[in-house]
């Protein structure tokens, strides 16, 4: 599996993810036209000089070398709410209060707002179905905290992700059916099309101003605010486990939450490591002991360039701490684009409750992302 900038050519594909994804999944539409601007507004990001966030936008495919399929998408916003409104919702408390009579009453309510201005936002992750395999959720994750640490002059110090929320089989939003019925009459798949193509000046036009207050609400609203979608839970478990959390702030579509870390503390960041590569013809493990039977761990693996990126995952490396050294074979060098005594970033794959990945896990506790961020 490779992981590479998007290229003109990954535009059919993209569209079927958009299709894939279904509503909900804004920062791919089935629309030709947008998709095509998409995929040049990266190209060019990749492609240009950064000395501090803009309106970069950084779109990565992954792909199957073998067949030259595309199996998923991965991203990166570099500075959101700046060109357009980021409006969500702030989940919070107010109080009532009568001494007099002395009553008083804890009410939850919802306040429109813009909190994230000029922060970095990792979205647009998708892992198709067909080809849901180990490790591909995790890269196609993981791989954008690499990026950063390897260029974090392209981002902002806060870093963001929308996570999915709340919606059935048929698209439907319990939320948004609620916020539609007393405030905007248009289904959640037109309103989910409009801001993925840039197009939410209806929110300011049409959108409630003042606090919501949370128990005037159905009960089927109300019980999805803050929560995620199903297929988005391994995702939000795996952001948990970078060092992301949730502040309160929801989408004002599907109550899906935000959640947000300094980008010095995503722990993918801290602990990857910049290196020099050494390219051999076999990695040995005869000079240190590396793991359970000499095999190697489980690394991902980059690059440091930019338009010219390549990431993956592999079991074929071994580094060696005392000369900051990471050796490859030629296979995977050619692959990623190294060369001898060039610089490499990998990180180690590991698990939440153990702090390392197994050696092997059954396909059927996989827990991989399928889709996961807005």
């Amino acid at each position: 599996m490779i992981i590479r900038p998007v290229a003109t050519t990954d535009l059919p594909a993209l569209q079927q993810i958009a299709v894939e994804s279904g509503p909900g999944f804004t920062s791919l539409v089935d629309d030709r036209d947008f998709l095509a601007q998409k995929v040049h507004r990266s190209m060019a990001s990749f492609g240009r000089m950064v000395n501090s966030p803009g309106d970069e936008s950084y779109l990565f495919v992954l792909e199957d070398p073998d067949t030259g399929e595309i199996m998923g998408t991965t991203g990166i916003e570099a500075s959101v709410g700046t060109r357009r409104p980021l409006y969500h919702y702030h989940c919070s408390q107010v109080v009532h209060h009568s001494p007099e009579l002395n009553l008083r009453r804890k009410l939850e309510v919802l306040d429109m707002c813009n909190h994230y201005t000029g922060c970095s936002e990792i979205c647009t992750l998708f892992l198709r179905p067909k080809f849901r395999r180990a490790h591909a959720g995790k890269l196609l994750s993981r791989v954008r905290f690499l990026f950063m640490a390897q260029h974090p002059q392209r981002f902002a110090e806060t870093v963001i992700a929308e996570m999915r929320g709340v919606s059935d089989e048929r698209g439907q939003s319990p939320f948004w059916n609620w916020l539609r019925a007393h405030f905007v009459d248009l289904d959640f798949d037109t309103v989910t099309r409009m801001v993925g193509t840039g197009d939410n000046g209806f929110i300011a036009d049409l959108m409630p101003r003042h606090p919501l207050y949370t128990h005037l609400m159905d009960e089927s609203a109300r019980a999805v605010i803050g929560q995620v979608h199903d297929k988005t839970r391994p995702a939000l478990n795996m952001l948990e486990a970078e060092g992301f959390h949730h502040t309160g702030f929801i989408d004002p579509f599907d109550g899906g939450p935000t959640v947000e870390a300094k980008l010095t503390d995503i722990r993918s960041v801290s602990t990857s490591v910049g290196c020099r590569i050494q390219v051999v013809d076999k990695v040995e493990p005869a000079l240190e002991k590396w793991a359970c039977g000499g095999q190697g761990r489980v690394l991902a693996v980059t690059n440091t360039g930019t338009e010219h990126f390549r990431a993956t995952i592999t079991s074929a490396a071994r580094y060696l701490p005392t000369r900051n050294l990471l050796q490859v074979p030629a296979t995977l060098a050619n692959a990623l684009h190294l060369r001898n005594h060039g610089q490499a970033r990998f990180m180690e794959l590991t698990t939440a409750s153990t702090g390392r990945q197994p050696t092997a896990i059954p396909m059927c506790q996989q827990q991989e992302a399928l889709h996961a961020y807005r």
